[in-house]
């Protein structure tokens, strides 16, 4: 389980309570970018009272993208056959966890979806609702993805299908960087699932969603889909036949 952190000195104690309760099973990596308000020392504590959690100090905040790479990099090296993804602020119920656990048995990545029959939002207000699900059908359009959520932040990721993901070349390190990682998913013909999920806005903190991050995620996203729709073109062309005059 990697949990990114920065800045969730009181939401960090309490998702990993429910983390261990939810899932016992679970080993935890807590990933902080050298957080001001001292999360990185509270992860200290709680890895220091069980063996099962541990905590990978960074240099700084350099984006999710760079955190969960360092994750998957822990991961891998360690021999784990899996890795999930968690938000610190509480956003993911780890009561979903069981369930996704069981689809990955099946699966090469699994998304928490909100927008899958049985998902849902909750405490959002209307815009940031709209500019998520639009979001999606945007994304689902341009990049021609069978994928609802593709800008969900809780996964499980077999490793195997991590290193099929060509992660060396990723360059996203915002919140796109998970459509990234499902696009990759996709086109190395991996299995993705979507699991119905109950977000809820965070209640403790303040949200890190801003419109620069926005935006950087509609420019990648569109380069991305002038791309595959360039590549679809070129493929037709390759197929189509050649006509001769007699």
């Amino acid at each position: 389980m990697l949990i990114p952190t920065y800045n969730e000195r009181d939401n960090l104690p309490r998702i990993v309570e429910r983390v261990r309760r939810a899932t016992p099973e679970v080993d935890i990596l807590v990933l902080d970018d050298k957080s001001p308000d001292g999360t990185g020392e509270v992860a200290d504590g709680l890895a220091a009272a069980d063996p099962q959690i541990s905590v990978l100090h960074r240099t700084g905040k350099e984006g999710l993208g760079m955190a969960y790479l360092a994750g998957f990099r822990w991961a891998l090296e360690r021999g784990y056959d899996a890795v999930v993804e968690m938000d610190a602020d509480g956003s993911h119920q780890p009561e979903h966890l069981p369930a996704m656990l069981e689809a990955a048995r099946e699966a090469d990545a699994v998304i928490g979806s909100r927008y899958v029959r049985g998902g849902s939002v909750v405490n959002w207000p209307p815009h940031r609702k709209a500019l998520s699900y639009g979001g999606n059908l945007y994304i689902k359009a341009v990049l021609g993805m069978p994928v609802n959520d593709a800008t969900a932040g809780y996964r499980v990721y077999r490793t195997d299908a991590l290193r099929a993901m060509d992660l060396d070349s990723v360059e996203s390190m915002g919140y796109c960087f998970q459509t990234d990682l499902t696009r990759r998913a996709i086109h190395a013909g991996l299995r993705v699932v979507e699991v119905p999920i109950t977000f809820i806005e965070r209640e403790i903190g303040d949200s890190k969603m801003n419109p620069d991050i926005a935006r950087e995620s509609l420019k990648r996203i569109t380069e991305w889909g002038v791309d595959y729709r360039g590549r679809q073109l070129r493929s037709i062309a390759r197929r189509e036949p050649r006509w001769h005059r007699a």
